[in-house]
């Protein structure tokens, strides 16, 4: 009798455990999200690794997910064995269809109405295709396309996620949010100091973050963590973005 009795309890919490579990993913399942690539590769579109990290912590997540990129020619093209460019041209799309095992749609086609947040990797393609950041700097242009979503996500209410370098897109199309892209004077983020230095300049808040956290700006819905913009072991960035994708499901 005890032993039934206790087999019975033991069902009973494994049932209550699994509506729970069911009850939390079909929630997560609900959130739609947009991930934005720029091209294949770290010198020239977007971080391999970054770009694998939001998918599968967006998969762990229970989100559903749809990739884009802006329809255009990238800035140059770098031969990533050498580390310089080479003559060849590319289009960041059909690049981009590397990465997205060819699900990738035009950018043009994102409907900010069948998504609920949107994130952006990071790599060079963030500062060289959808923005000129790479070259100019905070007097950099934004992409054509890519300010229209980001505004129209912002205008939505619906959170925005960005990783490595591509917070600098969001310093420059909102004046005076809030982001990371690590911290400064330190040596395991050798660049960071002089990028927040722009981001302030910009009008932005710059906030010092490990790379194994995210900042979250509540006002502006975006949420940025700093990525490959630290000298980390691949397994602390990883963790750094999963800790942007939560914040970004949370706020979806």
């Amino acid at each position: 009798m005890l032993t039934l009795l206790h087999c019975g309890r033991n069902v009973l919490t494994f049932r209550t455990i699994q509506t729970i579990n069911k009850s939390y993913y079909s929630s997560q399942m609900a959130k739609r999200v947009a991930v934005v690539l720029a091209g294949c590769g770290v010198y020239d579109g977007t971080e391999i690794h970054e770009a694998s990290a939001v998918l599968v912590h967006l998969s762990r997540g229970g989100a559903t997910v749809n990739m884009f990129a802006p329809n255009m020619e990238q800035m140059h093209v770098v031969n990533h064995l050498k580390g310089e460019p080479s003559e060849e041209k590319r289009n960041v799309l059909v690049e981009s269809a590397r990465l997205a095992r060819g699900k990738v749609q035009d950018l043009s086609k994102l409907s900010v109405k069948e998504h609920d947040a949107i994130i952006f990797p990071g790599g060079f393609g963030a500062a060289k295709n959808l923005c000129t950041w790479a070259v100019k700097g905070k007097d950099c242009s934004v992409n054509d396309e890519v300010k229209a979503v980001l505004q129209a996500f912002h205008g939505e209410g619906k959170p925005i996620g960005l990783c490595c370098i591509s917070p600098v897109i969001a310093a420059k199309v909102f004046p005076g949010c809030e982001v990371t892209v690590g911290i400064e004077k330190d040596d395991k983020y050798p660049n960071t100091t002089d990028t927040a230095a722009a981001i302030t300049e910009l009008g932005c808040k710059h906030v010092n973050k490990s790379v194994s956290e995210s900042h979250v700006d509540e006002k502006n819905k975006l949420v940025t963590t700093s990525a490959f913009m630290c000298e980390a072991p691949i397994h602390e960035i990883y963790d750094g973005i999963g800790t942007m994708v939560k914040d970004v499901l949370k706020l979806a």
